[in-house]
């Protein structure tokens, strides 16, 4: 015992010394183990100090309050709740299969005699800013008041003390170009408002949020809005408590059930610190309301893919580093051999070989643990920032960082001990000496390899043909890839075979490859693993850009624009179609409404009291009859057999219409001919429909047998709701008009149909502004597009802007990244071999000079050597990248076509939605790395490579 850590301390001495001699090489080695274990380490930190204990999540929900309490708006019902207050359901299951009911409870009834309430209620309004109308949260609590304390951070100034005053959000300062010490009004309101202050929201440091007393402004907005005829948003109103100072342990689990009783949901700071356990929780006992829990499985399978990836980078950085200290063993062969002759057997020599790997590994860990420390505490605000959110205490947890320094340590030992056993194997003669010898290769690795790789494309191909999982045809691949990494040294000398046809500079070059096989082989296998993973992601992404490419929907013709706004009855219309009019080359605008029945403020969509809506009549006998309702419960499509419901789904009255969207109840546009112009419908029937007082359809299931389309017009959104929950009919006035339906093939946009404003003032229904489509001379430019975006925010409403640009691929930037990052790894690992080629041939390049080689030759060869490594294992890891990505696709292709036939069979889908998974081969980036990689490569190399050697002195006899 004795001996070993003397001989191994004396080992980390001589390795420290030679790390500290070969500076350049010891850092390469350093940053490439070290740049991993920062990004792991700064993740632990950032996600472990992001993440809030219980007591600081209760902080920022409760402020210093026991509980906070809300009426759920189930009427008083009695109700059950999840422990977070997230959930909850009457608790009467009956509602489960009924509607639930509506309205109001106090929820001081819920509460203990004695305890202090503090109310927090939240609406919205749009306020009045320097650039325009911003939609804005706005919450009356009184901040200043201790039980308050911790929900919002004050920053500057102070809280609001008086009604007419308001502190705002940061974000909101920021964005509205207001300032402490300003006023501030909102649309609907004359009253001003003096902002004293700004605070931060520590859970949403993006909030837009300004803070009032309670009463101070929500309720004269409200009046205001109600006055001028516009849309009243609603609010909503928890009670912070806080129980007398005998209560005791707080507001206990039996507390909150006893309010749960009396129709109150209400989360308790003792509940979120110390919540029951799942069985003591009566919601959950419910089905369907079981507690979110992925279970072992799940945990299990993340840490595979965790420890899937750890692996595959420690053997990255292995094969990248092991040539570095091949390199460094290299040129300590005379150190070594030195060791040997003074009585040092093998086992010293590869404790010296691999306490290099040690003290690098050991160093790395260091350097990345605090370097993560260090970057993560500095960054930490802007991490915030990215995360929207304040962290916690900085949680630093000392196991997890020593294992993953430990990592550091393996991956440097690991490194090392290919290079410390091909050291070892070395004569003490040779390596005083530098004579190579000769070696022959080991041929049982590569028999391993190549059954691996056979085994594990024989799985891969079960997976993608017979298999319905993907980790099946994933874990195949990547046998199949550690199959290939395996017989790279066989490989490596069937590329030799080739030389016989290329000039003296390359052909030397893969000769000294092929020969020393030991520091080609590495280098060529770390190229193939990132050159594979980037072929794989890269075909299959090419294949789903294919892919999606086919399943596109052109929500509109190419190059059009649409614009909605439904807010406040189209009050704001006008100035957004001015704003589009301005910013964009428009060619030709049609104006659109919708609809409108009830109060100018209605929404399309509101069931609000005084709201109502239109809808379009579905004729019986264009009823599909898979859809059709019976009256019952039952599924209408259970009264066939599979072969009339694969019939039914082919029929045209059971395809889903596909295009645009269209915010509107009944699909129905008022509009003139100048829109069906700017949709590309070119037809001179239409104008003559429009004229005539005719509905244009777009889509022919609202057309009956007669050519007319009927419009029910419901004037109580609200009991027409409660009618069709109850399966009666829904009670409404219905219009006829005559229609024209356009021919098959003509693309609706999501459009049902056209009425002209004068047909629908003759019918009696009214008309709100929508919006505007846009024909366009060509695309706006991304400056246009940024002022309109800049002009739109200034309306402060909630707009529906779409420029139809065609399909746009989402993985190009990906693929470019790949691209470059497999190129880094190529120009990296030819360069270590390249090194270690250089110091294996000193005395082959000095006999080239002495026999009257050019320098130039010098140049050459050292490009030729590194373009040689990236070509080996570019090829290589192209070949075997391939696999993985058709294999992932042709799983998803059976995948894609078993829910298609189950789909034929339930009358969900035609022959019109056959699934199309192409695999399509990504020639640019395999034209990237087969040719643009390597020469890059060896042309890097050729410039840093010195023309002339050093002059050296005849060795002493």
């Amino acid at each position: 015992m004795n001996g070993w850590f003397h001989s191994w301390r004396a080992a980390v001495r001589i390795a420290r010394r030679d790390a500290w001699r070969s500076k350049g090489r010891s850092f390469l080695v350093l940053a490439m183990i070290a740049l991993p274990i920062v990004g792991v380490s700064a993740a632990d930190l950032t996600l472990r100090s992001a993440e809030l204990s219980p007591q600081e999540r209760a902080t920022r929900l409760l402020g210093a309050a026991d509980a906070r309490v809300s009426d759920p708006g189930y009427g008083g019902v009695a109700v059950q709740q999840s422990p977070d207050g997230e959930r909850t359901a009457p608790a009467d299951e009956k509602y489960d299969s009924q509607p639930v009911p509506e309205g109001r409870t106090d929820v001081r009834k819920a509460l203990p005699a004695g305890a202090t309430l503090l109310k927090d209620t939240t609406g919205h309004g749009k306020l009045r800013t320097v650039h325009g109308l911003l939609h804005t949260e706005i919450r009356e609590l009184k901040a200043a008041d201790p039980l308050a304390r911790g929900i919002l951070t004050p920053l500057d100034g102070r809280f609001p003390q008086r009604p007419d005053e308001v502190a705002v959000s940061s974000r909101f300062l920021a964005e509205s170009g207001l300032e402490i010490g300003g006023t501030l009004t909102a649309r609907g309101l004359e009253r001003e408002y003096r902002i004293v202050g700004s605070y931060e929201v520590p859970d949403d440091l993006r909030a837009l949020q300004v803070n009032a007393l309670p009463g101070a402004f929500l309720e004269p907005l409200r009046k205001g809005l109600e006055a001028s005829g516009l849309a009243v948003p609603d609010t909503s109103t928890d009670h912070l408590v806080k129980l007398p100072a005998d209560g005791g342990h707080g507001f206990t689990w039996n507390m909150v059930q006893e309010a749960n009783a009396k129709g109150v949901i209400a989360v308790s700071r003792a509940v979120l610190v110390d919540p029951p356990a799942d069985a003591d929780v009566p919601l959950y006992q419910r089905e369907g309301h079981s507690p979110f829990d992925q279970g072992l499985g799940a945990d299990q399978g993340a840490l595979v893919a965790v420890a899937t990836v750890v692996g595959l980078a420690m053997l990255e950085i292995c094969l990248l580093a092991g040539p570095a200290f091949a390199v460094g063993a290299r040129r300590s062969r005379r150190q070594l051999g030195l060791v040997g002759a003074n009585g040092g057997d093998r086992r010293h020599i590869r404790s010296i070989v691999l306490a290099g790997g040690l003290v690098i590994g050991f160093a790395a860990a260091v350097a990345g643990t605090a370097l993560g420390l260090v970057l993560t505490f500095a960054l930490q605000p802007v991490l915030e920032e990215s995360f929207g959110q304040r962290f916690g205490a900085f949680d630093v947890r000392p196991l997890e960082l020593l294992g993953i320094g430990a990592l550091a340590v393996l991956t440097g030992l690991l490194a090392a001990v290919v290079p410390a056993v091909t050291s070892s194997r070395e004569t003490v003669l040779a390596s005083l000496t530098g004579r190579r010898g000769v070696r022959r290769s080991n041929r049982v690795l590569p028999a391993v390899g190549l059954v691996a790789a056979l085994l594990g494309a024989a799985i891969a191909l079960y997976g993608s043909v017979f298999s319905d999982q993907f980790v099946i045809v994933a874990g195949g691949s990547a046998l199949a890839e550690l199959g290939v990494v395996a017989m790279t040294p066989a490989l490596v000398g069937l590329f030799g075979r080739v030389g016989r046809w290329l000039p003296l500079s390359p052909r030397l070059a893969l000769r000294d490859s092929v020969r020393n096989r030991g520091r080609t082989a590495p280098a060529v296998a770390a190229v193939l693993a990132a050159v594979a993973g980037t072929v794989a992601v890269a075909t299959y992404a090419t294949s789903e850009d294919a892919q999606q490419r086919a399943e596109y929907t052109a929500q509109l013709p190419y190059g059009a624009v649409s614009v909605f706004l439904t807010e406040d009855g189209g009050r704001d219309v006008p100035a957004v179609r001015e704003a589009v009019q301005r910013h964009v080359p428009v060619d030709v605008r049609a104006d659109v409404a919708r609809l409108a029945v009830g109060k100018s403020s209605c929404g399309p969509f509101s069931s609000d009291e005084g709201c109502g809506r239109t809808e379009l009549v579905i004729p019986k006998a264009n009823e599909c009859p898979l859809w059709a309702d019976t009256g019952t419960d039952e599924d209408p499509a259970e009264r066939f057999s599979k072969e009339e419901r694969r019939e039914l789904a082919d029929d045209w009255r059971c395809r889903s219409e596909d295009g645009g969207y269209l915010p509107t109840n009944d699909g129905l546009l008022v509009a003139d001919a100048t829109l069906l112009k700017v949709l590309g419908i070119d037809d001179p029937a239409v104008e003559r429909a429009l004229a005539e007082g005719r509905i244009v359809s777009l889509q022919k299931r609202h057309v009956d047998a007669a050519g007319k389309v009927s419009l029910r017009v419901i004037a109580d959104a609200k009991a027409a709701d409660e009618a069709a929950e109850r399966n009666e009919q829904v009670p409404g006035v219905v219009k006829t008009f005559p229609a024209y339906q356009v021919p098959d093939g003509t693309p609706s946009y999501g459009i049902a149909g056209v009425l002209s404003p004068a047909a629908a003032e003759a019918a009696g229904l009214g008309t709100a502004p929508l919006g505007s489509y846009y024909s366009t001379d060509h695309l706006p430019s991304s400056e246009q597009q940024q002022r309109l975006d800049a002009d739109l925010a200034k309306v402060g409403s909630e707009i529906q802007f779409h420029i139809e640009t065609g399909f746009t691929s989402k993985n190009s930037i990906v693929l470019l990244a790949l691209t470059v990052f497999a190129g880094l790894i190529t120009i990296g690992a030819a360069g270590l071999a390249t090194g270690l080629a250089q110091a294996d041939a000193e005395a082959d390049l000095k006999t080239l000079a002495a026999v009257g080689a050019p320098p130039r030759v010098r140049r050459t060869l050292s490009g030729f050597q590194c373009g040689v490594v990236a070509v080996m294992g570019v090829l290589l890891g192209t070949a075997a990248g391939v696999l993985p990505a058709i294999g992932l696709r042709l799983t998803e292709r059976r995948q894609r076509e078993q829910m298609y036939q189950e789909g034929r069979d339930a009358g969900w889908a035609g022959v019109a939605d056959l699934p199309h998974v192409p695999i399509v081969i990504p020639w640019e980036t395999f034209g990237a790395l087969l040719i643009a990689v390597p020469l890059g490569a060896a042309l890097l190399a050729a410039l840093l490579t010195r023309s002339r050697a050093a002059v050296a002195r005849r060795a002493a006899a």
